[in-house]
């Protein structure tokens, strides 16, 4: 088989990990159109009862933003409203394919953007809370485009030479390289479950980020959190990866128990721009001041966007030395590059990061102190000098992390 075939398999049948008669959404970008159609195909050999394709383009999105009126912007529209919900009552499980344009969107009215998010999250939201309290099993995988790879690659001699490079770092970081990759990742997959295990048995009350770039972060940590990594079992009752490729462990902060300083290690994609070298303060969990020497107003649309996009929602560790990190490449694309290292995610907490989230209205899980947004966005904070010291309920403290990876 060759590279594509085998990356297509690993990410219908470990990350999506489809099952006969189940049904399955794929959301894919229209200059990707070959990768939505070959995931299809082996989607229905894995036994997939109905696959359906929602096809995207960012370039028409571009247009729209440039020059439709502005009564356009902000309609929550009844027809998509509906078909999000009928996606729900059908039980379709989901498969993101992401390749975007880092700058797709850089001269484009924000206001507009945002005008936009808000409707949309609030039409997607059924289908969303499906997807991040892992109800359902999904999955998101990148494909390399012209616009990215020259990104990525900008010495690159021409548009081939780029793509070629691009795709050769994405298998390399998807573990697709070597001959079984199925295999690689049930291996890698057992080894995030195992650092899982160790931080659940020290049910920390606060973890402790500091490096040399200024970052001094307390994170304090609901009483019932929990730990999640790859590998979990949805509500189907089967195992799934939501993001390939993925290092992480994470879990969600007490919504008002965040305090200090924290510095970006990776610039941050958002909303088709990209900010860099920024910087946000915590205290008592909310952002009260942050900067940025590139695109500060993108934080801005970041934290205000959604109401509590200024709280965090997620913690996640990832290994400093992970394939991602080593390839040295900075990737413009928040999957890529959150993986690359530690980060934060802004916004929305998963229901499965706290005992007995499932089923919880949003007022409930806000009280067990665990944030609801309609968004979420992560940041990427790890440093090669990263120290993270946990602290356990009765004032122990264990060393987490040291020099940017795990010492638990």
């Amino acid at each position: 088989m060759s590279k594509l075939e085998k990356y297509i398999k690993m990410v219908i049948n470990v990350g999506v990990n489809i099952q006969k008669g189940q049904k399955l959404l794929i959301n894919c970008p229209v200059d990707c159109a070959y990768f939505a159609r070959m995931a299809m195909e082996e989607a229905y050999k894995s036994g997939a009862e109905d696959v359906m394709i929602e096809w995207a383009d960012e370039y028409s999105d571009r247009i729209n933003y440039l020059l439709a009126p502005d009564s356009n912007f902000g309609k929550e529209i009844a027809w998509k409203a509906e078909r999000f919900k009928y996606l729900v009552d059908e039980g379709y499980n989901f498969l993101a394919v992401e390749a975007s344009d880092p700058e797709i969107l850089k001269d484009v009215d924000p206001e507009r953007i945002q005008k936009n998010q808000r409707a949309a999250r609030k039409i997607r939201k059924p289908f969303s809370d499906k997807v991040s309290s892992y109800e359902i099993q999904w999955c998101i995988a990148c494909v390399p485009t012209i616009a990215w790879a020259k990104k990525v690659f900008p010495n690159a001699k021409n548009d081939d030479e780029a793509m070629e490079l691009m795709w050769d770092a994405v298998f390399h970081a998807t573990r697709i390289d070597d001959n079984d990759p199925i295999k690689n990742w049930e291996s890698h997959i057992e080894n995030l479950i195992q650092k899982r295990d160790a931080l659940m048995k020290h049910n920390f009350k606060y973890i402790h980020f500091k490096n040399s770039l200024g970052t001094d972060l307390e994170i304090q940590l609901p009483k019932d959190h929990i730990w999640v990594s790859s590998g979990e079992k949805a509500g189907t009752g089967y195992s799934n990866v939501p993001n390939i490729p993925t290092e992480e462990v994470f879990t969600a902060p007490l919504k008002n128990g965040v305090n200090g300083i924290v510095y970006s290690t990776k610039p941050l994609t958002y909303m088709g721009d990209i900010a860099d070298d920024f910087w946000l303060r915590f205290k008592d969990g909310k952002v009260i001041e942050y900067g940025a020497k590139k695109n500060k107003h993108i934080l801005e649309m970041l934290l205000y966007t959604h109401k509590n996009g200024d709280y965090l929602g997620e913690v996640a560790l990832v290994p400093y030395d992970s394939p991602i990190s080593k390839s040295g490449i900075t990737w413009y694309n928040t999957l890529y590059d959150e993986n690359s290292s530690c980060h934060l995610g802004l916004g929305n907490a998963s229901k499965t990061n706290i005992k007995g989230g499932a089923g919880k209205s949003d007022d409930e899980l806000d009280a067990m102190g665990i944030n609801r947004c309609l968004a979420s966005q992560e940041i990427t904070v790890g440093s090669s000098d990263l120290e993270i010291i946990g602290v356990t309920h009765d004032g122990k403290e264990v060393a987490v992390f040291k020099e940017g990876n795990f010492v638990i």
